[in-house]
């Protein structure tokens, strides 16, 4: 156990040193690395949306792909497997991104934030927890999606090997994807420096089953530790390397690619901690057990892609200068189909016959 705790502790202080030296190298400020933030961009990059603003096919999602894939390979841990409730796994990743993009940003992000002194970022993080604690009530009651099933090695491979022919041609610079010239989207580090952080990532977070939300939810369920470590090594490497290369700002306002309207903040994360704790893991997770092979998380991931394409072709995402009002009412709509599936999913309207849920981290 203490070389298991070890290894998540190093994962996520090497997310946070790599964070904050691609800020350095060219990314957004205080976006380093965020998974749901990239994959927005991702989304835009492939024409889903067409916020101009936030379209680029960022490399660090598709190296974390590819070294957790080889990573899982190289170790004989790869297997295919899925077929577990895809729709509601869709639903729940589709909203949950909308919450994210509400708060404007993920798990991962809004630890970066905090040790960038993004002080709206801990709103949002005692939103996530609390999201993940109603998450744990629904498990508690019998909530679950099913067990995954195996399946012929094809289905699995596909999610990886689409992802390295669009990293062939990302490195290769072949000009068929969207790419933005201002805004976040704009703003990025070499492709190849990217590209490597994300390997080391995915190699990292494969290994030692690194997830955001998994810390959080099984301290409260059973005051274990284990995952939480990596939330936290995250979070005082992030801030350690902010200090030493002057990017500390503390604070509510003026903060980089942040909003200050706390409660929204608040509900934001809570949407997206609710769902992804019924989902079984964060974002980073959900990349990582999909190029494992895992195929129902290969669903959630393109939930997460529709719901990023939906928010910006829809007007929902947030922007530094606030929540629209249909952001707004896309949160409260996101709770309450969050909360009836947790409902329904539980012991008295039980998926797939109450069989117990199959945690991905």
């Amino acid at each position: 156990m203490g070389k298991k705790r070890i290894l998540v502790g190093v994962t996520g202080g090497v997310i946070g040193v790599l964070a904050v030296l691609l800020v350095q190298y060219g990314n957004p400020p205080n976006m380093g690395y965020c998974i749901a933030c990239f994959l927005r961009d991702i989304s835009g990059g492939l024409g889903f949306h067409k916020a101009a603003p936030v379209q680029y096919i960022r490399p660090e999602i598709l190296g974390m792909v590819i070294g957790a894939f080889c990573a899982a390979l190289l170790t004989k841990e790869y297997k295919s497997v899925g077929g577990s409730s895809p729709l509601v796994r869709f639903l729940l990743a589709f909203v949950g991104m909308i919450g994210m993009l509400v708060f404007l940003g993920c798990p991962v992000r809004a630890v970066l934030r905090l040790a960038g002194g993004d002080l709206n970022a801990a709103v949002g993080i005692v939103g996530l927890v609390a999201g993940i604690a109603v998450g744990i009530y629904f498990l508690n009651q019998g909530f679950s999606l099913g067990r995954a099933s195996i399946q012929h090695s094809l289905n699995g491979q596909i999610f990886p090997l689409i992802t390295i022919i669009i990293t062939v041609l990302v490195v290769f610079g072949v000009p068929v994807f969207f790419a933005s010239q201002e805004g976040p989207g704009s703003m990025h580090a070499p492709i190849l420096l990217a590209l490597g952080a994300g390997i080391a990532v995915g190699i990292l977070a494969q290994r030692s089953r690194f997830c955001m939300i998994g810390g959080i939810r099984d301290f409260i369920l059973f005051k274990d530790v284990h995952l939480l470590i990596g939330f936290l090594t995250m979070l005082v490497f992030a801030f350690a390397v902010n200090l030493f290369t002057g990017m500390f700002n503390p604070g509510f306002t003026g903060q980089p690619i942040a909003h200050n309207d706390g409660l929204w903040n608040f509900l934001g994360m809570a949407l997206a901690g609710t769902a992804v704790t019924l989902l079984g893991g964060c974002p980073l997770r959900q990349l990582i057990a999909a190029s494992e092979g895992n195929t129902d998380c290969v669903i959630s991931i393109l939930g997460l892609i529709a719901g990023a394409a939906f928010a910006h072709n829809f007007g929902l995402a947030a922007s530094p200068t606030g929540v629209p009002v249909e952001g707004q009412w896309a949160v409260v709509f996101g709770l309450v189909l969050v909360l009836g599936l947790g409902f329904l999913g539980s012991k008295q309207f039980s998926i797939n016959g109450g069989v117990k849920v199959e945690q991905n981290s």
